[in-house]
């Protein structure tokens, strides 16, 4: 919980440092609630795009429910051959927390490469999947990268990746694809809380339960790692202040059983508010 407060609270320019002084604010704080973008029965209002594949061609049943989970399976593909596909919510968000709790299973599928082991991610801000090229391998994008352990060497999860866009760090433009978050290792086939802040084209934080293990900010596009691409998408150096949220499929199968969402627009400006607000609910649902 110090790590929440430290991090959220301090770091960035929107999640100001607070004495605490003006708690007993006229207006109470609100409480957020939890909108669950994954209903546990199926995949409606989700939009499946796979490269080499149309929009909404769910290539070997690869994204499916079962057992009130969302599955990625590669049990129908000969071969992986770099069809890297995404399950996008079919709707944008600018200022939101996001919950993902996913569990990686199983084996790789047959030519997946050694990188994508235990490999997939959250994308946040990311382009519409209508817009993507049909043979286009990722979305341009802010990834938050997902790693499984294989039980022996340090693999911290909650990544940060940059297909098709870079972040800030430290007042300095990252231009480099990943870099690592101060998570621990997960290994074998637990679940992984994952949190997300997300403050428009200001500031993310990537949390692992209540700690926060990585911060950046003006997400925007540039860079490469997207191929190929629409010159008239990938513009870059405009700032992601939206985008849509996906969930990878990368070659390895993995589980997510809960996807959910409190969107916090009608917060921004109000510091004091949000970071009690955002604190109280990871704090509840940890």
């Amino acid at each position: 919980m110090k790590n929440l407060t430290l991090l959220v609270l301090c770091s960035l320019v929107l999640f100001a440092c607070s004495s605490g002084s003006e708690s007993s604010n006229e207006e109470v704080t609100p409480k957020l609630e939890w909108r669950e973008l994954f209903n546990g029965n199926d995949l409606e209002n989700w939009v499946v795009k796979i490269s080499k594949h149309e929009v909404n061609e769910n290539f070997g049943n690869t994204f499916r429910v079962a057992d009130g989970m969302m599955q990625v399976r590669y049990d129908e593909y000969d071969e992986f051959d770099r069809q890297y596909g995404h399950i996008f919510y079919d709707e944008a968000f600018s200022n939101y927390v996001l919950q993902v709790q996913y569990r990686f299973v199983g084996e790789q599928a047959n030519g997946g490469e050694g990188w994508a082991w235990r490999n997939s991610g959250a994308m946040l801000h990311g382009q519409d999947p209508r817009t993507m090229l049909k043979d286009q391998d990722f979305p341009i994008s802010v990834e938050a990268q997902f790693l499984g352990g294989n039980g022996t060497d340090e693999r911290s999860t909650c990544n940060l990746c940059t297909p098709g866009t870079n972040v800030v760090l430290a007042d300095t433009l990252f231009t480099p694809h990943c870099i690592n978050s101060s998570s621990k290792t997960y290994a074998g086939d637990q679940w992984v809380t994952a949190n997300f802040v997300v403050l428009g084209d200001s500031a993310i934080h990537h949390m692992v339960g209540l700690d926060t293990v990585f911060s950046y900010n003006k997400p925007q596009i540039g860079g490469g790692n997207v191929n190929p691409s629409d010159p008239a998408v990938k513009i870059d150096g405009k700032l992601l202040k939206e985008g849509f949220i996906s969930l990878q499929s990368e070659s390895h199968p993995i589980d997510f059983r809960k996807v959910s969402i409190v969107e916090i627009d009608d917060l921004i400006g109000q510091d004091e508010k949000l970071n009690e607000a955002v604190i109280t609910l990871l704090s509840d649902s940890k």
